[in-house]
């Protein structure tokens, strides 16, 4: 499972994701903090195992039905000899664990005094953007109505959508 996570952490390409979302925030995202983000930093390595861990807990099934390679959770249920629903249910609870991650660099962490507050935000908001793409199943493959309808309410009427 750690030789799973370690390799499968980078393929999700949340990592690229996050850094190439930094390009055009304006003067404050300085060459240093494009060094500090591809150094792993624990907010981005947090946000990249949410990202993993939320696309194989929901998508897993339909991607062994393609022949795909194995995801977390079947790895994790090889690996300890449990369930399916146990491997999910394990697997969500490191998700969490890397969300109380992300609030510990965010509130605690002498990073959020180095690095400037709308970077750390931006990658607070791209971890958001995935418990809504992954909540009700897999929103990324699948885009069905909550998908389809959370997005509009964004983009058409974002006043009336905070209401």
């Amino acid at each position: 499972m750690k030789e799973y996570m370690r390799n499968a952490v980078v393929s999700v390409g949340y990592i690229m994701l996050i850094v190439t979302s930094f390009v055009g925030m304006g003067d404050f995202v300085t060459p240093e903090i494009f060094n500090w983000a591809s150094n792993n930093p624990k907010i981005i390595d947090a946000s990249s195992i949410i990202a993993r861990l939320l696309n194989d807990v929901t998508s897993h099934k339909f991607e062994q039905e393609r022949g795909h390679c194995a995801s977390a959770v079947e790895c994790y249920m090889r690996e300890h000899a449990v369930s399916e629903e146990e491997a999910c249910r394990e697997l969500m609870k490191q998700g969490e664990n890397a969300w109380k991650d992300i609030n510990q660099e965010l509130i605690f962490s002498e990073i959020s005094k180095v690095v400037p507050r709308p970077v750390l935000t931006r990658i607070l908001n791209l971890t958001r953007v995935l418990d809504f793409i992954y909540k009700n199943g897999d929103g990324y493959i699948h885009v069905g109505k909550n998908t389809k309808d959370g997005i509009t309410s964004l983009l058409i009427d974002p006043i009336s959508a905070s209401y």
